[in-house]
């Protein structure tokens, strides 16, 4: 069961743990109570369960339920943080979006409405995904909240393709089309963690000029995380900033279930001290996409995905003064 309401304008947080096991009852994330127990949050999570847009292996529709079930051990007092996200903050499990599987343009607007709708009832939202063809649409919803946001982008690849088989919009194409609909801001905009062969040079040009600035693994294993880390800093700013991660910026070691990965990636202890380094950035939204289960091992990449979550949470929880 979940926590009650005490009366006195406290969050409701998760189901006590220490009476109700861990593997027990439904998977919402974090065993948060589901939005419509308590009507408005200051974040609700949600599920995007689609992969229509993925280029070689499917398997991300199910990555919502996967990684739900993979945050069962999370407890409500984030030590490296030093903040009780859960306590200081109503957060929510808002179920899923749903988005037609066979008609891509159809989907595209279910996820942007539903997105919309959602922001009436919460500040913020966090999305579990899902492919990466989701941030185009979650981006224009930011757009029409809060104008060109800066994204802080963590992947193996750069996403700024222009098409696939013809077709715009992919997994592969989502940051392009952001930029050229004006969604982003494409001075203080930035990828984290590319890495891995490209189709030829230029593919970098055409993202410089889309508004991107690259910071690869290699980079961060020659400087160092907190060097890594200043760098987006300073290239984002006090802007208004979405983060979007695609799992696979995590070496496959860490996280082999996923559509495409590529070795060579972050391990998950240097993407958690990436997100803790965010706590004062203006985060108004954030995605964790391609977590494909077929793929996974022990839930070792829903595992990683789920903290990855409960960081990002624990980023945008206020602080004392």
């Amino acid at each position: 069961m979940t926590e009650t309401p005490s009366g006195d304008g406290a969050p409701v947080g998760p189901r006590d743990s220490t009476q109700v096991p861990r593997y027990a009852g439904q998977a919402n994330f974090a065993h948060l109570p589901h939005l419509d127990e308590v009507g408005e949050a200051d974040i609700a999570v949600v599920g995007i369960p689609f992969d229509t847009g993925v280029s070689f292996r499917p398997g991300a529709r199910f990555g919502p339920t996967h990684v739900r079930d993979s945050s069962r051990l999370l407890r409500p007092y984030n030590p490296a943080q030093g903040v009780s996200p859960f306590g200081v903050q109503q957060v929510a499990d808002a179920g899923d979006i749903v988005a037609n599987p066979f008609d891509l343009d159809e989907a595209l607007e279910q996820i942007s409405a539903g997105a919309s709708e959602l922001l009436k009832r919460a500040g913020r939202v966090v999305t579990i995904g899902g492919d990466h063809t989701i941030a185009y649409p979650l981006l224009k919803t930011m757009y029409e909240k809060h104008g060109p946001v800066a994204v802080l982008h963590a992947d193996a690849h750069l996403d700024t393709w222009d098409t696939y088989f013809g077709a715009p919009v992919t997994h592969g194409t989502p940051f392009r089309r952001a930029s050229e609909a004006g969604f982003i801001d494409l001075t203080a905009s930035a990828h984290l963690g590319i890495r891995g062969p490209l189709y030829g040079e230029h593919d970098l040009e055409e993202d410089e000029r889309l508004g991107f600035e690259v910071t690869t693994t290699e980079f961060v294993e020659e400087h160092g995380v907190p060097a890594a880390v200043k760098r987006l800093r300073d290239r984002v700013g006090d802007r208004p900033v979405y983060v979007s991660i695609d799992i696979d910026v995590l070496d496959p070691a860490h996280a082999p279930g996923t559509g495409t990965p590529d070795a060579g990636g972050l391990t998950t202890r240097e993407m958690l001290r990436i997100i803790r380094s965010l706590t004062d950035l203006n985060i108004v939204g954030a995605d964790v996409v391609e977590v494909s289960p077929p793929y996974d091992h022990a839930q070792l990449t829903g595992i990683a995905a789920a903290h990855v979550v409960y960081e990002l949470i624990s980023a945008m929880a206020p602080r004392g003064s």
